[in-house]
């Protein structure tokens, strides 16, 4: 029973991914939106979107010892990001770009909980 909370939070991982593979790669293919776009912002997006789900999504799903660090490293990763365009892009940073990251970093807390109630339950069990 326990592997299921790892395969959820693998699929969610993916899925998480995958969308910021969608939209960051939509930008850096020339489909720019309405608003103004912050250079990096969309090189971040695709790169974290194809580590989250070639890489994190996968070590989650084979329930690994790198499968909870690496949560930690992705959301630890979206939160940095988060708090520099909150600060120092305050004035630019586009409304959608915002609520894209607080989706991602809320996807990203669910998947941790998920690993650390399987984690705990796994060492109840033993």
């Amino acid at each position: 029973m326990n592997s299921i909370l790892s395969k959820a939070a693998a699929v969610l991982a993916l899925v998480i991914g995958a969308m910021a593979i969608f939209a960051g790669g939509q930008v850096l293919l020339g489909q720019l939106p309405d608003y103004y776009v912050i250079d990096w912002l969309p090189i971040y997006n695709f790169s974290v979107g194809v580590i989250s789900a070639l890489g994190t999504a996968i070590v989650i799903w084979k329930n690994t010892r790198y499968a909870l660090p690496a949560a930690v490293a992705t959301l630890s990763a979206h939160a940095l990001v988060m708090i520099v365009l909150q600060t120092a892009y305050r004035d630019v940073v586009a409304p959608d770009s915002i609520r894209a990251m607080t989706v991602r970093i809320g996807v990203w807390i669910v998947i941790l909980a998920l690993l650390l109630i399987q984690k705990r339950r796994s060492k109840i069990s033993l």
